[in-house]
């Protein structure tokens, strides 16, 4: 199943999917996710950052970008991969799956991108800088 197939929502924009708003805020959030993603990995709490993007209330992770706040349409959150095995997101059997898909993490943001019917993982290019 595609990412788009698994967020979108039905609402009053006509086949929009929500896809649309999150690649908006990203490109917007794009240098503040890679400075922490960064942060995370010379700190040594993970090689492999993940942020959660979501509309409603989710207990994972930690609030990074508050779409109150910036006026967008996503909230994000930081986290790393060893907290999506520990809270069970991620099985302890699939990690090393994981880790083989995992992009570069100076190249991409991995998100998880949480809506009502599901979520899934993205990985989205930082902008050129």
């Amino acid at each position: 199943m595609n990412p788009e197939e698994l967020l979108n929502e039905n609402n009053n924009r006509k086949n929009e999917s929500p896809l649309k708003s999150l690649e908006i805020d990203l490109r917007l959030y794009s240098e503040s996710i890679r400075e922490i993603a960064v942060e995370i990995m010379v700190e040594g709490l993970s090689a492999y950052p993940i942020f959660i993007a979501h509309q409603h209330e989710v207990s994972l992770g930690e609030l990074i970008l508050n779409k109150e706040e910036l006026n967008t349409e996503w909230n994000i959150n930081a986290s790393t991969l060893e907290e999506f095995v520990e809270k069970g997101v991620i099985k302890k059997e699939l990690k090393q799956r994981f880790i083989d898909n995992y992009k570069n993490a100076h190249e991409f943001m991995c998100v998880f991108a949480v809506v009502p019917e599901g979520a899934n993982f993205i990985f989205f290019p930082y902008g050129k800088e």
